[in-house]
């Protein structure tokens, strides 16, 4: 059974609509009007959450106003434990008591041997036993940028694989790989879903074409792909829309890229330490990757990322990537009694059972309101699609429509590529999957395909979110559209919080369908 941290009364803390002292509220309005004032137009959860955290602990965070909210959001899923866990509390206040020094560079501590012993702990076995650890800068992106030029120097290559609607980071080589890139200069594969799945059918369908689309790139000449140095993908898309990506079509990736001696990186910035069930996500497939890129929750708050991988790729030279604060000797004490706290009372086992429970009650949630698309998520990974309503909703079957699922192209011309040359791209890929397109009587609806999913609303998305924050509910927004509501609560999150939780989202939810004349579904 899971030990959890929980402040007093944090449980119970509700969010009402008081009129707080003037004093108060002007010291807190005062702080937010500099904060405008003096920080760059690029800031960006100051904009969707305006508040003042002065105290936190656990899933609750008080403001300068005096409120109190339920964080789902978590530090963008830093936070495993919550905030300020008393574990994470005593490792700094050890480290800091001890007179160890804070800053050492890449110089080998006890704090950093303590750290790696316990991520070796926790790694995959066909990793862990051969594996080699590279320190980077504080963020995740840079980690994602040393492990391009690790598997460009171990295998001569340049190009790399990447799926659509990826994010790794803001730095340039992981912004490349990313969904929103401006300069591609990565391949972009498909990445198996659903709700809007590229191919129009969704389910195990859905995932071979995506696969298959993937090996037709890299086995045809004249693809235009060289072979490539490496492969990054998320075992859960984050950014992307809260996208598990099915554990056979993992596999099937393991496969395809070992056959042909292309390195592996799982990108587990986010979806690493328990978040979705599993230690690491890679864990549910059952698949090992060659590198794995980690940051956020393995420092216990502060900023920590690494690189771990093959030994076999460790070719660099001394210096190949460097960063002066590689060595923060209190994010690997705090990281360390992070994940040794999560290991040793079972959180990963109880977001999988609390994750899939949330899961439960959101999906009976989505059939009362119809401006919720679709719910999906791996444990304590959640989001919940906003969608317009009275738009689209038939039933497709993806190519097999006449005119294809698009309908006509922009030339006007109706189905886009069918009855032409190029029949060997999507509906080629159907056939060969037994999804034929076409029988002697005309268009068929295939096996596994899907309805037809409403637009995506961003501005509804945000009126949930700003309805959340009203109840004392902070949540983030992501997606193709930004139009996901995502949750991320700390893994210490009680079934009590939970249920608070929920309750928030579905009034939030409740009300922006009654002030936008959306019904119930």
């Amino acid at each position: 059974m899971a030990v959890t941290e929980t402040a007093p009364g944090e449980a119970m803390a509700e969010h009402t609509e008081v009129e707080e002292p003037s004093a108060t509220r002007s010291a807190h309005e005062g702080i937010l009007r500099r904060q405008s004032a003096r920080e760059s137009a690029a800031r960006t959860y100051a904009r969707a959450l305006p508040i003042v955290p002065v105290r936190a602990r656990g899933l609750t965070i008080e403001g300068a106003d005096g409120r109190r909210y339920l964080d789902c959001l978590s530090g963008a899923g830093t936070l495993a434990l919550g905030h300020n866990h008393p574990v994470v509390l005593e490792a700094i206040r050890k480290v800091l008591d001890s007179g160890a020094p804070l800053h050492v560079l890449d110089l080998a501590t006890p704090v950093k041997d303590a750290f790696i012993t316990e991520l070796f702990r926790t790694l995959p076995p066909g990793l862990a036993d051969h594996a080699r650890v590279q320190f980077c800068g504080p963020a995740g992106t840079d980690a994602v940028e040393a492990a391009f030029k690790l598997v460009r120097a171990a295998t001569g290559r340049n190009g790399m694989l990447a799926f659509a609607g990826a994010y790794h980071g803001m730095t340039s080589g992981a912004l490349e790989a990313s969904g929103d890139a401006f300069d591609v200069r990565v391949a972009r594969l498909p990445y198996p879903q659903d709700y809007r799945c590229p191919f129009g059918v969704g389910g195990p369908h859905g995932a071979e074409l995506a696969a298959r689309w993937t090996e037709s790139v890299l086995d045809d000449p004249k693809s235009g792909v060289p072979m490539p140095a490496g492969m990054i993908l998320e075992p859960v898309q984050g950014e992307g829309g809260v996208l598990p990506a099915p554990d056979g079509w993992m596999r099937r990736m393991r496969r395809i890229t070992a056959d042909r001696s292309i390195p592996l990186i799982a990108d587990e910035v986010q979806t690493g330490v328990g978040r979705t069930g599993a230690f690491w996500a890679v864990e549910h497939s059952g698949i090992t990757p060659d590198v794995m890129v980690l940051s956020k929750a393995i420092g216990g708050s502060l900023p920590l990322a690494v690189v771990v991988y093959r030994e076999e790729l460790d070719v660099w030279e001394p210096g190949a990537h460097a960063g002066t604060f590689r060595g923060n000797q209190l994010a690997m004490a705090a990281g360390t009694a992070t994940m040794a706290y999560v290991r040793e009372n079972g959180l990963t086992e109880r977001a999988a059972t609390l994750g899939a429970r949330m899961l439960e009650q959101l999906r009976g949630l989505s059939r009362e309101f119809s401006v919720i698309g679709d719910v999906r998520g791996r444990g304590l990974m959640i989001g919940v699609e906003i969608v317009e309503e009275g738009a689209g909703g038939g039933e497709r079957s993806g190519m097999a429509e006449p005119g294809g699922a698009n309908g006509p192209d922009e030339s006007g011309r109706a189905g886009g590529s069918r009855g032409s040359d190029e029949d060997c791209g999507a509906a080629g890929l159907l056939d060969s999957v037994g999804l034929s397109s076409t029988d002697d009587a005309g268009p068929v609806v295939m096996p596994g395909s899907i309805a037809s999913p409403r637009p995506a609303s961003p501005e509804l998305a945000v009126a949930v979110q700003r309805e959340c924050l009203r109840r004392g509910l902070i949540v983030e927004l992501g997606g193709r559209h930004a139009s996901v509501v995502r949750l991320l609560p700390p893994l210490t999150i009680t079934d009590e919080q939970a249920t608070a939780v929920l309750d928030r989202l579905a009034d939030a939810v409740a009300a922006v369908a009654r002030g936008h004349g959306r019904g119930v579904g």
